[in-house]
């Protein structure tokens, strides 16, 4: 199990996705200081403990897919959240190269 101090640094960068826009799993937990824990990443948004403000339907895989597992609703409710937010979807993918936020460090 992963200290409270890696969840919290994910959910920290994950409340810094702006609306509008997608990050990918990889791209989260880089920015939470260790980009091979995407797992990780994955958990702790599943286990989301206040989904009305850390935006968790924000983050994607790396293919722009939505998770099958969306812990709130599934993944047509994830995509309903994103595309309310302008986010479009071309064959069920997020195009990244047009919605994938551009932060690169803290």
């Amino acid at each position: 199990m992963q200290s409270k101090n890696t969840f919290e640094r994910i959910y920290d960068v994950v409340r810094q996705i702006p609306c509008g826009q997608v990050a990918t799993y990889g791209q989260v937990a880089e920015l939470a200081g260790n980009k091979r824990m995407s797992r990780v990443v994955g958990y702790a948004l599943h286990v989301n403990p206040d989904p009305e403000h850390i935006p968790c339907y924000r983050v994607v895989n790396r293919f722009g897919e939505v998770s099958r597992a969306f812990a709130f609703g599934g993944e047509n409710r994830q995509i309903e959240l994103l595309e309310a937010e302008g986010v479009e979807f071309i064959d069920g993918k997020v195009d990244l190269k047009k919605y994938q936020w551009k932060k690169i460090r803290f």
